[in-house]
């Protein structure tokens, strides 16, 4: 689901005004993340137990090389989606450009923020919600393509997965609007190298394009919200049947979301 939908589903409703307020009260902290330190070969800290990164399905890997798992947009979600708003405590404006991504079952995998805050203390900050089952240290590195690198950390983690945070400047957004991939690099508990291919294709004209209408989001939101209930009960249905083999490879629908900045 969208980052909106979580926050507003946390807070007890899914309106809007609930989902943009808590956007826009955590957007400050957000600003003064500072980047994360270059990663360590074997790093010893272990996200909080729950389901596994996704593995071998849809996934490139030799033995136990490296692993590339590419992932395809929410299909509820037409396009990359900006999202406007205004902090009246800093009188910034704040926008988001954000897209959905999951597994080919179906499964949430992750999902993308970019923010761009305008205001006393312009900046620009890349969001990510990670799948559970990795490696908090030495946090994530993600790039455009073939593109310099930017090292990412964790700030918290929830039920349904870890957020993950940097700081980005102009170059990097101009990538991602002519890029074909965001590569979010992770490790999992094994120490093994993990590779999301994300597409980055529309993202660079919900960037420079109008906000999306509250009411559409609001209805967007509704309709993949029931969808993502719906394969979760699905999937527990054939759980429930001893067909482990419909076990996702990726967090299934959160029952409690995580806040979203």
């Amino acid at each position: 689901m969208s980052f909106a939908t979580r926050l507003a589903s946390l807070g007890g409703t899914r309106g809007l005004a609930t989902a943009m307020a808590l956007i826009l009260s955590a957007a400050p902290a957000l600003a003064q993340t500072k980047p994360a330190a270059p990663a360590p070969a074997k790093p010893p800290a272990a996200a909080p137990q729950g389901q596994p990164a996704p593995g071998a399905q849809g996934g490139q890997a030799q033995g136990n090389g490296p692993m590339v798992v590419q992932v395809k947009a929410e299909p509820s979600q037409p396009d990359w989606t900006k999202v406007c708003g205004k902090d009246q405590g800093t009188n910034s404006e704040i926008c988001y450009t954000t897209r959905d991504f999951v597994s080919d079952q179906g499964q949430p995998v992750l999902a993308v923020a970019l923010y761009d805050v305008k205001g006393p203390q312009n900046k620009k900050i890349v969001r990510f919600l990670m799948p559970l089952g990795l490696l908090l240290q030495p946090g994530i590195r993600f790039a455009v393509d073939q593109g310099q690198p930017t090292d990412g950390r964790y700030a918290v983690c929830f039920p349904n997965g870890c957020f993950a945070e940097a700081e980005v400047k102009d170059d990097f957004v101009a990538s991602m609007k002519k890029g074909q991939n965001l590569n979010v690099s992770v490790q999992n508990q094994a120490g093994r190298l993990v590779t999301f291919a994300v597409p980055a294709a529309g993202f660079g004209k919900a960037f420079d394009g109008p906000p999306i209408d509250p009411k559409v989001l609001e209805e967007q939101q509704k309709k993949l919200q029931e969808e993502l209930e719906k394969k979760s009960e699905e999937l527990r249905k054939k759980l429930g049947t001893g067909d482990a083999s419909a076990a996702p490879g990726a967090p299934a629908a959160p029952a409690a979301p995580a806040p979203k900045p």
